[in-house]
């Protein structure tokens, strides 16, 4: 079947294309009775507007793309919802693009979307320092930076995101204040700038409180989900029971929960034997069976903020002035970091 195009529904209404262009995009500058005929041609035909011919004819698309670590991670799905809200009030498209926490995942996504000169472009990213985002930049495509706090320096790109190192030290301090000596921080891959992060403010934390360093134990994960928390869980049992970690922090809350998940099937109890605390406070934390502590993150907010941030570049251009928000986070206390029954008796 042929393609119904604009001359065929001029032709149907016996208008000029002008006309079927201005009812197209800007009906009120049409009267209504020849509105009426334009509409009822395109129901008529089926016609449907080429969108993309005329973001083209106009020099600007109205599709933004946001690059996430992991599409199965609650977390950003959270963050997406965020972006999503600002872009419907701004009458954009937004597509989700999953890196998978695949470095060459990433660069392939970002070389797509420069080809494809989106209007925007919000990431998590796995490698900030990736030159293809220049290259964004370089196209006139803006880029804000999300779940990123600034580093020192930043000036070329929009931050959005947390202070990962406050929100470590939060996790620490916990679990020392629990009266917790022999600590764990759950995380990985190391390359991962949040992950580094929140390992650096752990590390901090427990040299804070007096601590030697050989206090903190590192298990690594080769990812941020439920399966690598089990197996973590795993390494955990895995040291002697009597130099084995009684507060564990984990990187992010699937981590945590299959920690949780893992300790509880062998047996061992959650705060009395072994305290953890998540990172993000997904939804899923306040439900696990042991409701898990977490550092919050104010996930809806850094995504509209992030959307807004570049919804204002596209529009400005270079009238926009660079922002680097930092949330701060905060710690919710939950079952899993309970003081166990056997300090309280003491």
């Amino acid at each position: 079947m042929a393609r119904v195009s604009i001359k065929d529904v001029a032709a149907r209404a016996g208008v000029s294309l002008g006309t079927v262009s201005n009812v197209l995009n800007r009906p009120s500058a049409v009267r209504a009775a020849t509105r009426a005929k334009v509409e009822s041609a395109i129901a008529e035909l089926g016609f449907v507007p080429n969108a993309s011919a005329r973001q083209l004819a106009a020099g600007r698309s109205r599709t933004i793309a946001y690059v996430v670590l992991d599409a199965t991670n609650p977390f950003f799905t959270d963050v997406a919802r965020g972006i999503e809200e600002v872009a419907k009030a701004e009458g954009l498209a937004l597509f989700i693009c999953n890196s998978d926490q695949d470095a060459d995942r990433e660069d392939q996504y970002l070389a797509q979307l420069t080809e494809l000169r989106a209007r925007g472009v919000l990431i998590t990213a796995m490698d900030y320092a990736n030159p293809r985002l220049q290259r964004l930049r370089d196209t006139g495509v803006p880029v804000v930076l999300v779940d990123r706090a600034p580093e020192q320096g930043t000036t070329e790109w929009c931050t959005v995101g947390v202070d990962d190192v406050a929100g470590g030290e939060l996790a620490i301090t916990h679990l020392v204040e629990a009266g917790h000596t022999r600590l764990a921080f759950v995380g990985g891959p190391a390359d991962i700038p949040q992950v580094r992060d929140r390992q650096a403010g752990a590390a901090a934390a427990t040299a804070a409180a007096g601590l030697p360093e050989k206090a903190l134990t590192l298990i690594r994960t080769s990812g941020l989900t439920i399966a690598e928390g089990r197996r973590a869980g795993e390494r955990l049992l895995g040291l002697p029971r009597r130099s084995r970690p009684t507060g564990v922090f984990c990187a992010n809350d699937l981590l945590a929960l299959g920690l949780l998940q893992h300790l509880t099937q062998h047996g061992i109890a959650v705060p009395d034997d072994i305290a953890i605390v998540g990172y993000d406070d997904i939804e899923f934390a306040s439900a696990a069976a042991v409701p898990l502590t977490s550092v919050a993150q104010p996930r809806h907010l850094l995504g509209s903020t992030a959307a807004r941030l570049l919804a204002d570049e596209a529009d400005r251009g270079s009238q926009h002035e660079h922002q680097h928000v930092v949330f701060p986070p905060e710690l919710i206390a939950r079952a899993s970091t309970a003081v166990p029954a056997s300090a309280r008796r003491a």
